[in-house]
């Protein structure tokens, strides 16, 4: 997925929303949440996957999974460093944030 930092040509050949299938279930992944132009369960998403303000977050809401696995590059505004992990099962999805740890 391209982000908003990511310029050059290199960067045109990364596209700006994806679509996946897994276990029955769709997933939208796009970079910023803020620039979503879609409605996601009318459009039949179960899960959307954004990153932008590196924040780790995982909410529900009209029945969408949103998760925001955060950064884990270096860390970023005192944020923590994390990932996320998307897990599939029986046609229904939900999420894990790990929080990595960080030499001081």
């Amino acid at each position: 997925m391209r982000g908003n930092v990511d310029k050059g040509a290199w960067s045109r050949k990364l596209p700006e929303t994806q679509v996946l299938e897994m276990g029955g279930i769709s997933i939208y992944v796009l970079h910023d949440l803020a620039q979503l132009d879609l409605k996601p369960k009318a459009a039949g998403f179960a899960v959307v996957v954004s990153g932008h303000s590196h924040v780790p977050k995982q909410e529900t809401r009209d029945g969408v999974l949103y998760v925001n696995s955060g950064s884990a590059g270096p860390r970023r505004f005192k944020l923590p460093v994390s990932l996320g992990r998307l897990i599939v099962q029986h046609g229904k999805a939900h999420a894990e944030l790990i929080n990595l740890p960080v030499p001081e």
